[in-house]
Order: C-alpha cells, then sequence, then structure tokens
C-alpha cells in the first residue's frame, strides 16, 4: 500500500460508548445515600471519633472549682496529654488530671446513647468529668515534703513557686511527708481552697489520666502551662 492511497473507513464497527470511558446511564454512577441518612451517619461517626480521642490521646477538661487559681480561672478548658507519661516521665510543677483518689464514686445508671453524650461533652471541655481532679505535682517517689513558717519545703529546700496565689495568711504547718514510691504528692496553687495531698494523701501514679499543657478556653486565657 502506497503512502498516497485513499482507505475507506466507512465499514469499520463503532466503538462502544462504555469502552470509551464515558459511564452508562445510572449503572456505574455511584448511588449516593440521601442527606437524611447520610447526616446522622456523618454525627455517629463523629461521635465514636471523638470517643477515641478522649480515651487514647487528647481530652479537654473543664475547670469547675477556683483550686488551681490563679493559674487556672473557674470555666478555663485545659487539653490534658495523655501520651505524655508514656513517652517521658512525670516531673515536678507538671499539671495533671487524676482519678479521684478518695474512692467510692461511681458512675450512675446510664443508656449506651448517655454515655456516648457524656464522653462527647467531656472530650471537648463541656461538661466537667466527675471522677477526675486537677492538681500540680510537689512531690515524687522518694521525696520528703514539708510546710514550714509559710513556705513549701522538697527535700528540705525551699521551693521558688511563682504560680502559687498569693494567700491572706501564711500556709499551715505540715510533714515531714515522704512520697512513696510510685506515688505522688499534689496540691492545688490556690493553697486555701484546694483539697489536696494534705487532706487525701499522696495518690498513685496510675491513676494519673494526663499531663494538662495548654489551656484553650477562653482565646483570651490561652497560653502553655
Amino acid at each position: 500500500m502506497t503512502h498516497d492511497q485513499n482507505i475507506d473507513y466507512s465499514g469499520a464497527p463503532e466503538m462502544p460508548e462504555e469502552a470509551a470511558g464515558s459511564p452508562s446511564d445510572g449503572k456505574s454512577k455511584k448511588k449516593q445515600l440521601p442527606f437524611w441518612i447520610e447526616l446522622p451517619l456523618l454525627i455517629g461517626i463523629a461521635l465514636i471519633v471523638a470517643v477515641v480521642i478522649k480515651t487514647f490521646l487528647f481530652q479537654a477538661f473543664y475547670i469547675p472549682s477556683s483550686s488551681m487559681e490563679d493559674t487556672l480561672q473557674i470555666n478555663d478548658r485545659v487539653l490534658v496529654s495523655k501520651i505524655s507519661y508514656t513517652i517521658g516521665d512525670i516531673g515536678h510543677r507538671d499539671i495533671i488530671v487524676f482519678d479521684d483518689p478518695r474512692g467510692g464514686f461511681e458512675q450512675p445508671d446510664e443508656g449506651a446513647l448517655d454515655s456516648v453524650m457524656r464522653n462527647l461533652l467531656e472530650s471537648v471541655g463541656l461538661a466537667a468529668p466527675q471522677s477526675e481532679f486537677i492538681k500540680r505535682v510537689i512531690g515524687l517517689p522518694g521525696d520528703t515534703v514539708t510546710a514550714k513558717d509559710g513556705d513549701l519545703l522538697v527535700n528540705g529546700v525551699i521551693q521558688d513557686e511563682p504560680y502559687r496565689k498569693q494567700p491572706d495568711r501564711p500556709l499551715p504547718d505540715f510533714g515531714p511527708i515522704l512520697v512513696p514510691q510510685d506515688e505522688l504528692f499534689v496540691m492545688g496553687d490556690n493553697r486555701f481552697a484546694s483539697q489536696d495531698s494534705r487532706f487525701f494523701g499522696t495518690i498513685p501514679i496510675d491513676t494519673v489520666v494526663g499531663h494538662a499543657f495548654v489551656i484553650i478556653w477562653p482565646p483570651s486565657n490561652w497560653t502553655g502551662l
């Protein structure tokens, strides 16, 4: 066949539309769920994600009392890392959230939906956990904690505490208290409005929920801890 020969393609079969890449009517299109089904699905997924994040990674914690003033104000929300102490150690002056050491707390009976909603509200800081406290670490295992003549001493060294709310009267004497192994001595920054290790004793390290590391609400109070 020479270069300038005419070739007649009129008899060649046409390529079907589907083979050419065009979707056939209705068959290859992905069916979309109705909005009234899709919305509850999305909400359900969001709830599950929020609960998983709260359980394993981070939790917003609502400040319900004045025990940590002036560092934390009533109605502040702090973000608590639940993985900090899996990769690092608890340190002096860390602000931690821990389970109520007094025990005896019983979660009220609740259905599955109530449990999910409670977890969701707690995870975003819209409700205060009913069985958790937030305090500052003063003594680590093996430390001796004492209050004398208005000063706080750890292992005999007077502590400089710029975070402590300045009272109109001196801190009452206590101690010396030796912190047992695997336990912590904790106190609130507002010493005269705080139920802490002076009253309920040292707390087991395995009751620590996580490390509070930043104030996230209100925006005017945003700061690292």
